[in-house]
């Protein structure tokens, strides 16, 4: 008995390095559009999100529910989304968003696309090409031409009237050369009152300005991310 706790223990710390999964969740991994995505149910979920992690995607899903590199900030916060009581999706890199709209669609309603960096341009992709979630968040977002990116968020959308609600989260210092918080108020101004901006501030900032540890990774700031997402969620 002692041997198949510790055998748990590790499976847990293995999957979940950084937020830890809860008694009553399930944990699984699944095939959704053509990739692999880590799935939390929670008990009685009031809502679905599928966080899209930054950088190239490649997140490096296990057969077991584990993640190789679980470092973004989305990703390494996926239990607390699912402590939130909501259905967790988290897809490795390759996928449809579309079709993991609609796979959600089916386990709980409203869906949620949360995209953070690199991420929030292939949302705007999922997006133009026919996505429709229930609400949009975008983290550290490739938003306009001001960002610093000529593939942006305005750029690949190109009519706002596509977008659904949204959630527009940024660092008042963020310093990636590609997410620059000059690139919000532009942003704000296109698409208008469809979407809410909360500005963070402080957290901790080291190694690359455009890498998990810095303000662009919010580090240190991740329970503040996680308690405005979700109430913007609910």
């Amino acid at each position: 008995m002692k041997s198949a706790l510790s055998v748990l223990v590790l499976l847990v710390f293995t999957a979940c390095p950084f937020s830890i999964a809860r008694a009553g969740d399930a944990v699984s991994t699944v095939e959704v559009g053509g990739s692999n995505s880590i799935l939390i149910i929670p008990p009685k979920p009031v809502a679905s999100v599928i966080l899209l992690a930054g950088g190239n995607g490649d997140i490096g899903v296990g057969p077991d529910g584990s993640i190789e590199r679980a470092d973004n900030q989305l990703v390494r916060t996926r239990f607390d989304y699912a402590a939130k009581k909501f259905a967790v999706l988290v897809p490795d890199i390759g996928y449809d968003l579309s079709a993991l709209v609609e796979y959600m669609e089916k386990i709980k309603k409203p869906v949620v696309v949360v995209a953070t960096s690199r991420g929030t341009q292939r949302a705007a992709k999922g997006i133009s090409e026919g996505t429709r979630p229930d609400k949009l968040v975008l983290t550290s977002g490739f938003l306009s031409n001001d960002s610093g990116a000529k593939s942006n968020v305005m750029t690949i959308v190109k009519d706002p009237a596509l977008l659904p609600p949204m959630l527009i989260v940024h660092h008042r210092q963020d310093h990636c050369f590609v997410t620059k918080p000059e690139g919000v108020a532009p942003f704000m101004k296109w698409v208008g009152t469809k979407a809410k901006l909360i500005w963070l501030d402080g957290g901790e900032d080291g190694g690359d300005a455009c890498e998990t540890d810095s303000y662009h990774g919010f580090k240190g700031l991740d329970q503040k991310v996680v308690d405005v997402v979700s109430g913007f969620v609910k």
